[in-house]
């Protein structure tokens, strides 16, 4: 699959712990929220639950926002649109945070209750400030 991101840009995503926003959308309303993600080669993995999986589950078009901001000044930023896609297997779920949670200073078991989700990129955008 061709990646609509620069390298510069999935290397930041890959590297840095920053906090993306995930937009959803329920009854053509928009509901955005923050999680900790990992990336890998056009895919976002996210864990999450309740209402977020909720909408996937109804209407997997999503976007996402990233940005890293030092002393409160914008370094860069990256948006992506793509499809969400749950996953229910057990043994990827604990991949995922064995990935996702140490980046964010939890433990591989936190949060037992979330469900994976990967979000193929469709299209995205990169800017350095």
């Amino acid at each position: 699959m061709s990646n609509p991101l620069p390298d510069e840009a999935e290397t930041l995503l890959t590297e840095e712990s920053v906090m993306a926003h995930l937009a959803t959308s329920s009854d053509d309303r928009p509901h955005v929220a923050p999680v900790w993600y990992h990336y890998d080669d056009g895919v976002i993995s996210i864990l999450t639950g309740g209402r977020k999986l909720g909408n996937i589950r109804n209407n997997p078009r999503v976007a996402v926002s990233f940005q890293q901001d030092t002393d409160g000044n914008a370094e860069w930023m990256a948006t992506v649109q793509g499809t969400a896609t749950v996953i229910e297997d057990e043994e990827e779920t604990h991949e995922a945070s064995a990935k996702i949670n140490p980046r964010y200073g939890a433990s591989e078991t936190a949060y037992p209750d979330n469900t994976l989700v990967k979000i193929e990129i469709g299209s995205g955008t990169f800017t350095r400030y």
